[in-house]
């Protein structure tokens, strides 16, 4: 592996100016295959996989198991969803393993402990876990492996592995919540009573309960094999002992010691399921995102509202620009926030209306040259699938109109627009996961957003696994969203949004990146950086963006307030030109400004006029690809 090299690249920006892109990395050439994550060892376990020869699915699962072991900003108690493209069907497939709402998860059970939302963390923020029954899903209907060979890596690194600073240091700074738990205390604070009880980065650091968890799951595997059984009996008797057996015996009672409410009919009952995928097609490239119980029908919105206008002719990142797309993804983001929510319960969702082109071009309008307007709300897609929106009363008492000439929403903190972004609601806005992307020379690709049981977390029993915090997606007043209010057996509303695009009938392009809110947004620019504006993979994945925190946020917060939309707060890559910033400032915007704002995007694009594969890894945290 080439070590990572600085390197100019020259991009052609509209307009006839020529501007020099300084990129971090490498882009990513491969004949065979691709990998990339959000950690080098992850990274390094999906290649090893390819080199036994397992497929893109295959590698996913091996990164995945990896990422989990490594609490990439996740362990294996989290949620896992995912694009894969099948080269043998030649179709775009969902596989939804996010877990759902316990049993006792109700409005009245929250609103009774004081919660305005379910908590961020601890038990209480807990759905059942999604990881490992998704992971097994996928590799029984997609992959070759066995789940012994997926799992190798992972174990090796559960028995002991140098951990990374990142992980470390954010162990250190949440070592005193961590210790409200007994489980994740004895596990992630490994010198206790030290100045720092944290691991040091370097240090061999042991998860005993975990790689217990996973030799169990391999055992089963194994046994089963042994009395005869074919690889998928074998791969689903490992289920079954992770949602049916001991380990979710003792993940049961680990939980409600320390006061969750997940049950073993809980955990019996909850599947993984494919799913079709949601897509439009933008200038003739498919788009595809997962379902509206993701955030990832707000990016196939905002790309229809784009639809109607001429962004090349505007320029890569100038005023004009950044203004219409801040303006379509506000107006795309106000439906996400009213009306996605778990497709499998009712209401259900207008989706097909959400993601009418003639909708879109009525959103479209909305959108002015002069000002930011401060007051989007969600529209009304019902007439645009022949139904009548029975929430226009709620949306009212919500501060919406849905006549535009009388729309007068505005969050009474927000009112005066010349503030800065604190902190801690940056933290939800950015709020990560990690992201996985492989493809290989079959023309399997995959692209997932995995995510939950982040640190700090909150450990069932000695299973070693992190529980999820994906509760607090929920919401427990319908005025917010009716279609996501909490319920057991209910999958929340998340964030979390792989990208697959599809041309003329081939892969084009298969893109993830972290960050909760704004994953949706990164994504977006990214495709357009590559569409529009011709960027490698590479290039759009390191190019300057902006985030809209004109929003209701997704994660964080145990008030309503904590969560609601700043209108006109515009965050900008330092390296925006001053003429742009005032420019965008008498627009009405309220700027903020950070280093990186590219991801970390991960991603792959075909070339087919080659034969070969570009991937691209961005310069922002630690993610980290490798090809052949």
């Amino acid at each position: 592996m080439k070590s990572i090299l600085t390197i100019w690249l020259i991009v052609v920006i509209v307009n006839g100016n020529v501007q020099a892109q300084q990129t971090q990395k490498p882009v990513l050439h491969g004949r065979n295959w691709v990998a990339i994550t959000g950690k080098p060892l992850a990274a390094t376990a999906g290649a090893m996989i390819f080199q036994k020869g397992g497929n893109a699915v295959d590698a996913a699962c091996g990164m995945l198991a990896a990422t989990c072991t490594m609490w990439d900003t996740l362990s294996w108690g989290g949620e896992t969803q995912a694009l894969i493209y099948n080269p043998k069907t030649k179709k775009v497939i969902a596989i939804n393993a996010m877990g759902v709402a316990p049993t006792g998860a109700t409005v009245a059970f929250f609103k009774s402990k004081g919660y305005n939302f379910p908590p961020e963390y601890g038990p209480l923020a807990a759905t059942t876990p999604g990881t490992p029954g998704g992971l097994i899903y996928m590799l029984l209907n997609y992959g070759t492996m066995s789940l012994e060979e997926i799992l190798a890596p992972a174990m090796e690194m559960a028995a002991g592995y140098p951990i990374e600073a990142q992980a470390a240091n954010t162990i250190e700074r949440s070592k005193a919540q961590l210790k409200q738990w007994p489980y994740s205390k004895n596990v992630l604070l490994t010198h206790p009573g030290a100045q720092r009880e944290a691991p040091e980065a370097g240090e061999i650091f042991v998860q005993k309960d975990l790689l217990l968890t996973l030799q169990k799951m391999v055992e089963a595997e194994k046994k089963a094999i042994k009395q005869g059984q074919n690889r998928k009996q074998a791969l689903m008797a490992a289920y079954d002992r992770f949602y049916k057996g001991d380990i979710a015996e003792e993940f049961v009672r680990g939980s409600k010691e320390q006061g969750g409410l997940i049950t073993m009919e809980d955990l019996a009952k909850w599947k993984p399921v494919a799913e079709e995928p949601l897509t439009v097609n933008y200038k003739g490239i498919d788009v595809y995102k997962l379902q509206q119980w993701t955030q990832g029908p707000a990016l196939l919105q905002a790309l229809n509202i784009l639809e109607n206008f001429d962004l090349k002719s505007m320029g890569y990142n100038t005023p004009k620009y950044i203004h219409t797309l801040y303006q379509a993804m506000n107006l795309s983001f106000a439906d996400r926030d009213f009306y996605y929510g778990d497709p499998a319960f009712d209401p259900q969702s207008p989706i097909k209306g959400l993601l009418s082109k003639e909708y879109a071009k009525q959103r479209a309008k909305l959108i002015t040259t002069e000002q930011n307007n401060p007051a989007i709300g969600p529209g009304n897609p019902y007439p645009f699938e022949g139904r009548t929106n029975p929430y226009l009363n709620l949306l009212k008492t919500r501060g919406y109109e849905l006549d535009t000439t009388k729309r007068n929403f505005a969050p009474k903190h927000d009112l005066g627009l010349n503030r800065s972004p604190d902190d801690l609601y940056q933290e939800r806005l950015w709020l990560g996961t990690t992201a996985i992307e492989a493809a290989d020379k079959e023309g399997w690709v995959v692209s997932v957003t995995p995510s939950g049981g982040w640190l700090p977390a909150c450990i069932a029993g000695n299973t070693g696994i992190g529980m999820s915090q994906r509760m607090q997606s929920f919401v427990l007043d319908s005025a917010l969203n009716p279609f996501n209010v909490v319920a057991p057996g209910k999958r929340p509303r998340v964030t979390l949004s792989p990208s697959l695009a599809m041309k003329d009938g081939k892969p084009f392009l298969a893109s993830a990146v972290q960050g909760g809110d704004t994953q949706d947004q990164n994504l977006l620019q990214f495709f357009l950086n590559v569409t529009e504006f011709g960027m490698n993979v590479q290039q759009a994945s390191e190019a300057p963006n902006f985030n809209t925190n004109q929003l209701w946020l997704s994660l964080g917060g145990t008030k309503t307030e904590d969560r609601m939309p700043k209108p006109g707060q515009l965050l900008l890559n330092r390296s925006t030109t001053e003429a742009s910033k005032e420019a965008l400032k008498k627009m009405g915007y309220s700027l903020s400004f950070a280093e990186r704002t590219s991801g970390p995007i991960n991603a792959i694009y075909f070339d087919w006029e080659h034969g070969s594969f570009w991937g691209g890894s961005s310069n922002h945290g630690e993610d980290y690809g490798i090809a052949w």
